[in-house]
């Protein structure tokens, strides 16, 4: 886990870039939209997708998370239950807030749908969660935790 703001820089960005490319994808999927946006779409998606969320990690989900999940009453040496409820407080956070992000792209590039705006968030949000939290949890959690304990940490670049 990181230990100093710079590490905690590189954790975020590895786990935005992650959970951004996974969600993009995830999304085009679900709105049938594979194939029909061109790889210069997708790319602007992605880029996008990462400078908000990781401008929302670090300014307001990651320190509003850490925060809340450090006023709990559990034994904080049990680094599984941090892991866990930090990633699930993130997930929460993110998909909140980059559910907001999809919706106004949404509704820039197509305009407004049938559906009102908050009926949309609502189904943004959770079909987004369902996928977002396993794969916090589950796949994109432990590979990052993994890779940033081999690269970053080991090759000292938190120096």
């Amino acid at each position: 886990m990181p230990a100093t703001k710079k590490e905690n820089l590189y954790f975020g960005m590895m786990m935005c870039m992650g959970m951004v490319v996974m969600m993009t994808f995830y999304n085009l999927l679900i709105n049938g939209l594979i194939g029909t946006v061109t790889l210069k779409g997708i790319l602007l998606q992605l880029l996008l997708g990462f400078m908000a969320a990781l401008l929302l990690e670090v300014f307001i989900v990651g320190p509003l998370a850490h925060k809340i999940v450090f006023s709990l009453p559990f034994d904080k040496s049990k680094s599984l239950y941090v892991i866990f409820f930090t990633s699930l407080f993130m997930v929460v956070g993110m998909v909140s807030l980059m559910s907001l992000f999809g919706l106004g792209t949404t509704y820039f590039f197509h305009g407004f749908g049938e559906k009102t705006i908050l009926e949309s968030y609502v189904s943004i949000v959770s079909k987004n969660i369902i996928f977002a939290l396993p794969l916090q949890l589950v796949i994109m959690g432990p590979i990052v935790r993994f890779v940033f304990g081999r690269v970053v940490k080991r090759q000292g670049m938190s120096a």
